[in-house]
């Protein structure tokens, strides 16, 4: 029930946010690597629908892209604090790179345009320039949510002609 209620959140969030993007997560407490605090995963969970609901900004009126996280491995490992109540991430930038994995759907005027699955992952995520700040706790997340988004719906080329 509270998955429920969770998701019908974050659903709503993300569609307020914008009537382009629609984000479900499929049970989000077995997600590999999200907060386990259900204050800090919502807040996770809320932060990353409105990423995808910005990124879905740019596309036509008509159209709409649904999008089901099913796995989420946040960047770097969390390390249990001896002296504070909030666990540590340690980011070393090995083999501990962000990974999602999502299901989605393009629909245009309500017809299917394209779907896929997907598992996106940001291998190099400490060696690359990030233009999110440091002091964002999803910078690397976003970073590779972009990666996905512009290769998987590349915005129109504009001709010459069109100007």
């Amino acid at each position: 029930m509270r998955n429920l209620i969770l998701a019908a959140m974050l659903l709503a969030s993300a569609g307020a946010a914008s009537a382009g993007v629609t984000v479900k997560y499929e049970d989000p407490d077995k997600f590999q690597d999200v907060p386990k605090w259900e204050k800090d995963r919502e807040q996770v969970l809320k932060d990353l629908s409105a990423h995808f609901a910005k990124l879905g900004k740019d596309l036509p009126a008509d159209e709409t892209l649904n999008i089901t996280v099913t796995d989420i491995d946040l960047a770097g490992w969390v390390e249990p604090s001896r002296r504070r109540i909030d666990d540590i991430r340690i980011l070393r930038g090995g083999a501990d790179w962000p990974m999602m994995k999502l299901q989605y759907t393009l629909e245009r005027n309500g017809q299917v345009i394209r779907s896929g699955d997907e598992r996106i992952t940001n291998m190099m995520y400490q060696q690359r320039i990030n233009r999110y700040d440091n002091s964002d706790y999803l910078r690397y997340e976003k970073q590779m949510i972009d990666d996905w988004y512009h290769h998987a719906f590349p915005a129109p080329k504009i001709s010459r002609a069109d100007h």
